[in-house]
C-alpha cells in the first residue's frame, strides 16, 4: 500500500475489498481507490459535533440524527460526515439515501478535505443542507443545494452569532453560533 500525507491525512491506496476487511478504527473514509486515515478528533472538534447532534436531536426528536454514520456517495466515495440528520433511520451499513443535512467540524489536519473535496461530493451526491464549522475563524456556514451548487443561507460569526434555519417541511432551527463553539 502507497502512503501519500496530505495535511494530517494518511491516504492509503487500498481496494474495496480490502478496505472491508480493516477494523472499524481508526477514522476512515474511502474515495477514489484511497482510504484517508484521520487522526483522532480533537477534544473541542468532539464537543462541537457533540452540540450540534444536540442541537438537532432537541429541535427534531422524530428525524435520525447521529455522528460519523457512513454516507455512500456517487462515484464509490464513503464518507463520514462529523453529524448527519436524515428523515429516516436506514438498516444498511453505509447509508446510500441522501440526508437532510450533514455538517463538518474543521480540522487543522482535514480542512482542506472538508472544505475543497467533501462538498462537492456532498452537493453532487444530493445532500440538501451542508453546515461547516471553522473554530479557529469562528464561524458557521449554512449552505443549501441548489441544482448542485451551494448557496448561502447565513454565515455566522461574532458580530452576526445566530440564524434561524428552515430544514425544509421539518420546521426551523436556531443556530447560535456562541452556544456550538463555547
Amino acid at each position: 500500500m502507497l502512503e501519500v500525507p496530505v495535511d494530517g491525512v494518511r491516504r492509503l491506496r487500498m481496494s474495496w475489498e480490502e478496505y472491508e476487511r480493516l477494523p472499524d478504527w481508526p477514522r476512515t473514509e474511502w474515495v477514489d481507490g484511497e482510504v484517508l486515515v484521520m487522526p483522532p478528533a480533537s477534544e473541542f472538534h468532539g464537543q462541537i459535533a457533540a452540540r450540534l447532534t444536540a442541537l438537532l436531536i432537541g429541535r427534531f426528536p422524530d428525524l435520525m440524527v447521529g455522528t460519523e454514520i457512513g454516507l455512500w456517495l456517487p462515484r464509490n466515495r464513503l464518507r463520514g460526515p462529523d453529524v448527519m440528520m436524515a428523515e429516516s433511520r436506514t438498516d444498511e451499513t453505509f447509508r446510500t439515501v441522501m440526508p437532510l443535512l450533514v455538517a463538518e467540524v474543521l480540522s487543522p489536519s482535514t480542512r482542506s478535505e472538508d472544505t475543497l473535496r467533501k462538498p462537492m461530493e456532498y452537493a453532487e451526491g444530493g445532500v440538501e443542507r451542508l453546515w461547516i464549522v471553522d473554530p479557529d475563524l469562528r464561524t458557521i456556514d449554512a449552505l443549501l443545494n441548489v441544482d448542485g451548487a451551494w448557496e448561502t443561507e447565513a454565515h455566522l460569526d461574532d458580530r452576526e452569532p445566530v440564524a434561524e434555519i428552515v430544514i425544509g417541511e421539518h420546521g426551523s432551527v436556531v443556530l447560535d453560533l456562541r452556544e456550538v463553539l463555547r
